[in-house]
């Protein structure tokens, strides 16, 4: 098979599945649209740095339709849906429209929805592989459910990583400070005796003679990082508890799970969705 046959396979491929998944098709085009506009908005006040982002926004967003044809899995309408938005919450609204900042909590929701996320990822795959009759292992659905939480907190650890590296090298402070009244520290003891002092009610921060004008002593990203991965950690236990319950009941309760998760069976959930849609 050339090349050309195998685009034209795949576009094939993305055109039924256009067909099949009509509601996240549309969701895909609504936000993908006000990427657009976006992204024009940015073009013309010359901000070429969120210009960049949104391009990068409109590649993530075709990345789920594009691993389920390479990759041969179905993932429901719902989960595709929640991962459109997922992207465009984080970045549209996150970091160009700045709600990270202006929306407490904005960047807790996310970090709690992508261990939820991830956690059905990897319950899938390991699902998958469980149910394959072509191995021969077969494991117990608290295993199954150790694996889900692993694996988020695993995609959530490299995510933590990618910020750091990102501040180290750009100083783009995607690891949030976070302004604190009170420290411990054996940096500050004279004795090198590996104590540490205790500095309460900090009330400013001056560096190099000059006033911050915050309130407190600038904690450089530790507190957001470990924030971050304790929401991650809570939505991956969410997910695998559901999880554990569903693999229990063989796949009598606990039926939502269902949207959160990946299948191998796309010709079997593909004429389903058929018939559902018709």
């Amino acid at each position: 098979m050339n090349r050309s046959e195998k685009r034209k396979r795949f576009n094939d491929a993305v055109e039924a599945k256009k067909r099949v998944h009509k509601k996240s098709f549309i969701v895909y085009s609504v936000l993908r649209a006000l990427v657009i506009v976006c992204m024009i908005r940015q073009f013309i006040n010359r901000d070429y740095e969120a210009f960049a982002m949104c391009i990068l926004t409109l590649l993530l967003m075709v990345v789920p339709s594009i691993m389920q044809v390479r990759l041969k899995v179905q993932m429901s309408q719902t989960m595709e849906i929640i991962i459109l938005c997922f992207i465009f919450a984080a970045v549209i609204l996150g970091e160009i429209n700045r709600f990270y900042v202006l929306i407490p909590g904005w960047d807790t929701i996310l970090h709690t929805l992508n261990g939820f996320i991830a956690a059905g990822v990897g319950y899938s795959l390991v699902d998958m592989m469980n149910r394959d009759e072509r191995l021969t292992f077969s494991l117990s659905p608290a295993f199954v459910s150790i694996v889900a939480i692993c694996f988020s907190m695993t995609v959530g650890v490299m995510w933590e990583f990618i910020e750091f590296g990102a501040d180290q090298m750009f100083l783009l402070d995607m690891q949030k400070d976070t302004v604190v009244h009170a420290i411990g520290s054996v940096m500050l003891d004279p004795s090198n005796s590996n104590k540490p002092v205790i500095i309460n009610g900090i009330t400013s921060t001056v560096v190099n003679g000059q006033n911050l004008g915050i309130n407190g002593y600038l904690d450089i990203g530790l507190i957001d990082t470990m924030k971050d991965l304790f929401v991650n950690f809570i939505g991956a236990v969410v997910f695998s508890l559901m999880g554990y319950g569903f693999a229990k009941s063989k796949g009598k309760k606990n039926l939502l799970i269902k949207d959160f998760m990946i299948s191998n069976d796309v010709k079997g959930k593909t004429n389903k969705d058929q018939s559902n849609a018709e």
